[in-house]
Protein backbone atom coordinates (compact mmCIF):
# COMPACT_ATOMS: atom_id res chain seq x y z
CA UNK A 1 0.00 0.00 0.00
CA UNK A 2 3.06 2.40 -0.15
CA UNK A 3 4.01 2.28 -3.35
CA UNK A 4 3.70 5.38 -5.46
CA UNK A 5 2.57 6.78 -2.06
CA UNK A 6 3.51 10.11 0.25
CA UNK A 7 5.12 9.12 4.00
CA UNK A 8 5.76 11.52 6.70
CA UNK A 9 7.76 10.52 9.49
CA UNK A 10 7.90 12.93 12.47
CA UNK A 11 11.09 12.61 14.66
CA UNK A 12 12.27 10.98 11.68
CA UNK A 13 15.52 11.12 12.94
CA UNK A 14 15.05 9.38 16.18
CA UNK A 15 15.36 5.59 16.56
CA UNK A 16 12.32 4.49 15.18
CA UNK A 17 12.49 6.80 12.40
CA UNK A 18 15.35 5.82 11.19
CA UNK A 19 14.89 1.88 11.45
CA UNK A 20 11.48 2.58 9.73
CA UNK A 21 12.83 4.35 6.83
CA UNK A 22 15.40 1.20 6.48
CA UNK A 23 12.16 -1.11 6.28
CA UNK A 24 10.26 1.26 3.30
CA UNK A 25 13.21 1.95 1.47
CA UNK A 26 13.83 -1.66 1.30
CA UNK A 27 10.76 -3.69 0.82
CA UNK A 28 8.57 -0.72 -0.93
CA UNK A 29 8.66 2.16 -3.33
CA UNK A 30 7.44 5.62 -2.57
CA UNK A 31 7.01 8.55 -4.41
CA UNK A 32 8.51 10.47 -1.17
CA UNK A 33 9.58 9.53 2.34
CA UNK A 34 9.37 12.82 4.46
CA UNK A 35 11.92 12.87 7.61
CA UNK A 36 10.69 15.95 9.36
CA UNK A 37 12.65 16.80 12.63
CA UNK A 38 14.11 19.04 14.49
CA UNK A 39 18.07 18.00 14.43
CA UNK A 40 20.04 18.85 11.57
CA UNK A 41 23.03 17.06 12.05
CA UNK A 42 21.04 14.09 12.25
CA UNK A 43 19.11 14.99 8.51
CA UNK A 44 22.56 15.66 7.28
CA UNK A 45 23.70 11.58 8.62
CA UNK A 46 20.51 10.30 7.47
CA UNK A 47 21.04 12.21 3.96
CA UNK A 48 24.20 11.02 3.43
CA UNK A 49 23.32 6.85 4.15
CA UNK A 50 20.53 7.77 1.72
CA UNK A 51 22.34 9.87 -0.88
CA UNK A 52 19.85 11.48 -3.75
CA UNK A 53 21.86 9.89 -6.50
CA UNK A 54 20.10 6.85 -5.03
CA UNK A 55 16.98 7.22 -3.01
CA UNK A 56 15.33 10.06 -5.27
CA UNK A 57 12.16 9.63 -2.99
CA UNK A 58 13.68 10.94 0.37
CA UNK A 59 12.46 13.84 1.15
CA UNK A 60 13.83 16.25 4.51
CA UNK A 61 12.30 18.77 6.22
CA UNK A 62 13.49 20.84 9.34
CA UNK A 63 10.46 21.63 11.46
CA UNK A 64 8.92 21.16 14.76
CA UNK A 65 5.58 19.09 15.80
CA UNK A 66 4.83 22.71 18.07
CA UNK A 67 5.14 24.88 14.60
CA UNK A 68 1.42 24.52 12.85
CA UNK A 69 2.61 26.79 10.24
CA UNK A 70 5.70 25.05 9.56
CA UNK A 71 3.65 21.77 9.26
CA UNK A 72 1.14 23.12 6.81
CA UNK A 73 3.87 23.26 4.26
CA UNK A 74 5.03 19.70 5.21
CA UNK A 75 2.08 17.73 4.93
CA UNK A 76 1.19 19.05 1.41
CA UNK A 77 0.40 16.07 -0.74
CA UNK A 78 1.12 13.49 1.84
CA UNK A 79 -1.06 10.48 1.64
CA UNK A 80 0.25 8.65 5.08
CA UNK A 81 2.13 10.29 8.53
CA UNK A 82 3.74 8.17 11.35
CA UNK A 83 3.95 10.25 14.23
CA UNK A 84 7.16 9.49 16.37
CA UNK A 85 7.97 12.79 17.60
CA UNK A 86 8.47 12.89 21.26
CA UNK A 87 9.99 14.20 24.51
CA UNK A 88 9.61 10.85 26.44
CA UNK A 89 13.10 10.65 28.97
CA UNK A 90 10.88 10.43 32.66
CA UNK A 91 13.37 12.51 34.19
CA UNK A 92 13.76 14.93 31.88
CA UNK A 93 9.78 15.60 31.00
CA UNK A 94 9.32 15.63 35.25
CA UNK A 95 11.82 18.55 35.60
CA UNK A 96 10.31 20.21 32.08
CA UNK A 97 7.10 19.53 32.06
CA UNK A 98 5.56 22.65 30.37
CA UNK A 99 8.34 21.29 27.54
CA UNK A 100 6.55 18.04 27.46
CA UNK A 101 3.10 19.42 27.02
CA UNK A 102 4.43 21.39 24.15
CA UNK A 103 6.09 18.69 22.10
CA UNK A 104 3.32 15.21 23.52
CA UNK A 105 -0.15 16.87 23.21
CA UNK A 106 -0.10 20.48 21.52
CA UNK A 107 2.26 19.08 19.13
CA UNK A 108 -0.21 15.80 18.70
CA UNK A 109 -2.69 18.39 18.10
CA UNK A 110 -1.12 20.16 15.47
CA UNK A 111 -0.46 17.21 13.58
CA UNK A 112 -4.28 16.20 13.76
CA UNK A 113 -5.55 19.26 12.52
CA UNK A 114 -2.79 19.45 9.71
CA UNK A 115 -3.56 16.03 8.83
CA UNK A 116 -7.49 16.98 8.43
CA UNK A 117 -6.85 20.33 6.40
CA UNK A 118 -4.24 18.74 4.07
CA UNK A 119 -6.19 15.68 3.50
CA UNK A 120 -3.92 13.25 4.86
CA UNK A 121 -5.59 9.56 4.17
CA UNK A 122 -4.25 7.79 7.33
CA UNK A 123 -2.18 8.59 10.88
CA UNK A 124 -0.75 6.11 12.94
CA UNK A 125 0.37 8.23 16.53
CA UNK A 126 3.08 5.92 18.24
CA UNK A 127 2.25 5.56 22.21
CA UNK A 128 3.92 3.72 25.04
CA UNK A 129 3.09 1.53 27.81
CA UNK A 130 3.61 4.23 30.65
CA UNK A 131 0.10 6.13 28.99
CA UNK A 132 -1.45 2.92 30.42
CA UNK A 133 -2.35 4.15 33.95
CA UNK A 134 0.30 6.70 33.87
CA UNK A 135 2.40 7.67 36.84
CA UNK A 136 5.00 10.09 35.55
CA UNK A 137 4.54 12.85 33.31
CA UNK A 138 5.28 11.51 30.03
CA UNK A 139 3.07 8.98 30.34
CA UNK A 140 0.15 11.86 31.46
CA UNK A 141 1.15 13.56 28.09
CA UNK A 142 1.01 10.48 25.98
CA UNK A 143 -2.32 9.51 27.55
CA UNK A 144 -3.38 12.72 26.64
CA UNK A 145 -1.67 12.42 22.77
CA UNK A 146 -3.75 9.05 22.74
CA UNK A 147 -7.26 10.37 23.50
CA UNK A 148 -6.76 13.08 20.91
CA UNK A 149 -6.00 11.17 17.91
CA UNK A 150 -8.36 9.11 18.94
CA UNK A 151 -11.02 11.54 19.34
CA UNK A 152 -9.35 13.32 15.50
CA UNK A 153 -11.80 10.50 13.98
CA UNK A 154 -14.92 12.31 15.35
CA UNK A 155 -12.91 16.13 14.81
CA UNK A 156 -12.58 14.81 11.09
CA UNK A 157 -16.42 15.61 10.17
CA UNK A 158 -16.79 14.77 6.37
CA UNK A 159 -13.19 14.48 5.52
CA UNK A 160 -11.78 11.25 5.02
CA UNK A 161 -8.63 11.36 7.17
CA UNK A 162 -8.25 8.37 10.05
CA UNK A 163 -6.35 8.19 12.88
CA UNK A 164 -5.30 5.49 14.98
CA UNK A 165 -2.72 4.64 17.70
CA UNK A 166 0.11 2.00 18.10
CA UNK A 167 1.22 1.08 22.09
CA UNK A 168 4.03 -1.42 22.98
CA UNK A 169 6.88 -1.68 25.56
CA UNK A 170 10.46 -0.93 26.08
CA UNK A 171 12.39 -0.79 22.87
CA UNK A 172 16.27 -3.19 22.82
CA UNK A 173 18.76 -0.95 22.46
CA UNK A 174 16.79 2.35 21.97
CA UNK A 175 18.67 5.60 23.19
CA UNK A 176 18.38 6.25 26.54
CA UNK A 177 16.77 3.19 27.61
CA UNK A 178 18.33 0.81 30.48
CA UNK A 179 20.13 -1.90 28.06
CA UNK A 180 22.59 0.53 26.51
CA UNK A 181 22.64 2.29 30.16
CA UNK A 182 23.58 -1.46 31.80
CA UNK A 183 26.36 -2.06 28.58
CA UNK A 184 28.07 1.01 29.89
CA UNK A 185 27.86 0.61 33.54
CA UNK A 186 29.48 -3.27 32.81
CA UNK A 187 32.67 -1.58 32.27
CA UNK A 188 32.68 -0.56 35.74
CA UNK A 189 32.04 -3.75 36.58
CA UNK A 190 28.49 -2.77 38.75
CA UNK A 191 25.27 -2.29 37.73
CA UNK A 192 22.71 0.06 39.77
CA UNK A 193 19.39 -1.98 39.85
CA UNK A 194 15.99 -0.28 41.20
CA UNK A 195 13.99 -3.08 42.44
CA UNK A 196 14.59 -6.74 41.80
CA UNK A 197 11.09 -7.08 41.51
CA UNK A 198 10.91 -4.99 38.35
CA UNK A 199 9.32 -6.23 35.36
CA UNK A 200 9.05 -4.43 31.60
CA UNK A 201 7.81 -5.48 28.12
CA UNK A 202 10.49 -5.70 25.61
CA UNK A 203 10.27 -5.19 21.91
CA UNK A 204 13.09 -5.02 18.98
CA UNK A 205 12.76 -1.84 16.85
CA UNK A 206 12.31 -3.29 13.81
CA UNK A 207 9.22 -5.77 15.42
CA UNK A 208 7.80 -2.28 16.30
CA UNK A 209 8.13 -0.90 12.79
CA UNK A 210 6.77 -3.93 11.55
CA UNK A 211 3.75 -4.24 13.75
CA UNK A 212 3.68 -0.22 12.60
CA UNK A 213 3.45 -0.77 9.11
CA UNK A 214 1.26 -4.05 9.69
CA UNK A 215 -1.67 -1.58 11.43
CA UNK A 216 -1.81 0.70 8.33
CA UNK A 217 -3.59 -2.15 6.39
CA UNK A 218 -5.40 -3.16 9.40
CA UNK A 219 -6.77 0.21 10.67
CA UNK A 220 -9.83 1.38 10.15
CA UNK A 221 -9.77 4.78 12.60
CA UNK A 222 -10.07 4.84 16.10
CA UNK A 223 -8.27 1.45 17.81
CA UNK A 224 -5.42 1.20 19.80
CA UNK A 225 -3.12 -1.63 18.69
CA UNK A 226 -1.22 -3.53 21.52
CA UNK A 227 0.94 -6.04 20.01
CA UNK A 228 1.60 -9.46 22.17
CA UNK A 229 4.90 -9.11 23.98
CA UNK A 230 7.42 -11.13 26.08
CA UNK A 231 7.87 -9.70 29.56
CA UNK A 232 11.45 -10.06 31.88
CA UNK A 233 12.66 -9.03 35.00
CA UNK A 234 15.20 -6.51 35.63
CA UNK A 235 17.17 -9.20 37.32
CA UNK A 236 17.10 -11.44 34.40
CA UNK A 237 18.39 -8.73 32.16
CA UNK A 238 21.19 -7.97 34.44
CA UNK A 239 22.12 -11.50 34.08
CA UNK A 240 21.99 -11.62 29.87
CA UNK A 241 24.27 -8.18 30.01
CA UNK A 242 26.45 -8.49 32.55
CA UNK A 243 26.49 -11.55 35.20
CA UNK A 244 29.97 -11.17 36.14
CA UNK A 245 28.93 -7.48 37.54
CA UNK A 246 27.76 -6.77 41.02
CA UNK A 247 24.25 -5.69 41.44
CA UNK A 248 23.82 -2.74 43.66
CA UNK A 249 20.17 -2.29 44.34
CA UNK A 250 19.33 2.23 43.93
CA UNK A 251 15.15 2.34 44.97
CA UNK A 252 12.83 3.32 41.86
CA UNK A 253 13.38 6.53 40.32
CA UNK A 254 10.14 9.13 40.24
CA UNK A 255 7.41 8.24 38.02
CA UNK A 256 8.83 4.43 37.62
CA UNK A 257 6.24 1.80 38.34
CA UNK A 258 7.19 -2.19 39.11
CA UNK A 259 5.20 -3.34 36.22
CA UNK A 260 4.10 -1.64 32.93
CA UNK A 261 0.58 -2.18 32.03
CA UNK A 262 -0.42 -2.06 28.13
CA UNK A 263 -4.08 -2.65 28.49
CA UNK A 264 -5.53 -1.36 31.94
CA UNK A 265 -8.18 -3.50 33.68
CA UNK A 266 -10.84 -0.67 33.00
CA UNK A 267 -10.74 -0.84 29.28
CA UNK A 268 -11.21 -4.77 28.99
CA UNK A 269 -14.40 -4.25 28.17
CA UNK A 270 -13.74 -2.58 24.98
CA UNK A 271 -10.72 -4.60 24.23
CA UNK A 272 -11.21 -7.47 21.59
CA UNK A 273 -7.83 -9.83 21.20
CA UNK A 274 -6.37 -11.49 18.16
CA UNK A 275 -3.70 -14.33 17.61
CA UNK A 276 -0.95 -12.05 18.22
CA UNK A 277 -2.34 -8.49 19.21
CA UNK A 278 -4.74 -6.94 20.91
CA UNK A 279 -7.06 -3.86 19.88
CA UNK A 280 -8.51 -1.50 22.13
CA UNK A 281 -11.63 0.38 20.47
CA UNK A 282 -13.15 3.60 21.66
CA UNK A 283 -15.56 4.08 24.27
CA UNK A 284 -17.75 6.24 21.51
CA UNK A 285 -21.08 4.04 20.66
CA UNK A 286 -21.68 5.64 17.62
CA UNK A 287 -18.35 4.66 15.87
CA UNK A 288 -19.73 0.85 16.31
CA UNK A 289 -20.31 0.42 12.75
CA UNK A 290 -16.26 0.51 11.76
CA UNK A 291 -15.77 -2.57 13.70
CA UNK A 292 -18.84 -4.97 13.08
CA UNK A 293 -16.45 -7.01 10.50
CA UNK A 294 -13.61 -7.47 13.50
CA UNK A 295 -13.11 -10.79 14.11
CA UNK A 296 -11.09 -10.58 17.13
CA UNK A 297 -12.46 -12.22 20.82
CA UNK A 298 -13.85 -9.78 23.02
CA UNK A 299 -11.37 -10.38 26.63
CA UNK A 300 -12.61 -11.28 30.08
CA UNK A 301 -13.94 -8.25 32.38
CA UNK A 302 -11.49 -8.52 34.64
CA UNK A 303 -8.56 -8.66 32.26
CA UNK A 304 -5.50 -6.83 32.37
CA UNK A 305 -1.83 -6.71 30.53
CA UNK A 306 0.89 -6.37 32.99
CA UNK A 307 4.39 -7.52 32.60
CA UNK A 308 4.19 -8.56 35.97
CA UNK A 309 1.30 -11.53 35.07
CA UNK A 310 2.28 -11.89 31.45
CA UNK A 311 2.65 -15.32 30.81
CA UNK A 312 5.08 -14.86 28.30
CA UNK A 313 8.83 -14.47 29.77
CA UNK A 314 11.79 -14.02 27.93
CA UNK A 315 14.83 -16.18 28.80
CA UNK A 316 18.10 -14.66 29.30
CA UNK A 317 19.28 -16.55 26.26
CA UNK A 318 17.03 -15.19 24.43
CA UNK A 319 17.80 -11.32 25.77
CA UNK A 320 21.32 -12.05 24.82
CA UNK A 321 20.30 -13.33 21.22
CA UNK A 322 18.24 -9.95 21.14
CA UNK A 323 20.95 -7.87 22.27
CA UNK A 324 23.57 -9.31 19.87
CA UNK A 325 21.30 -9.06 16.86
CA UNK A 326 21.43 -5.02 17.77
Amino acid sequence: MFNGKSILITGGTGSFGKKCTEVILKRYKPKKLIIFSRDELKQFEMASQYPDSKYECMRYFIGDVRDQERMYRAFRGVDYVIHAAALKQVPATEYNPFEAVKTNILGAQNVISVAIDQGVKKVIALSTDKAANPVNLYGATKLCSDKLFIAGNSYVGSDHSIFSIVRYGNVVGSRGSVIPFFLKCREEGRLPVTDARMTRFWITIEQGVNFVLDCFERMVGGELFVPKLPSMNIMDLAKAIAPECRIEHVGIRPGEKLHEIMVPRDDARNTVEFDDYYIIQPDFKFWGRRFNGNEGKPVPEDFEYNSGTNPWQLGVEEMKQMIRDL
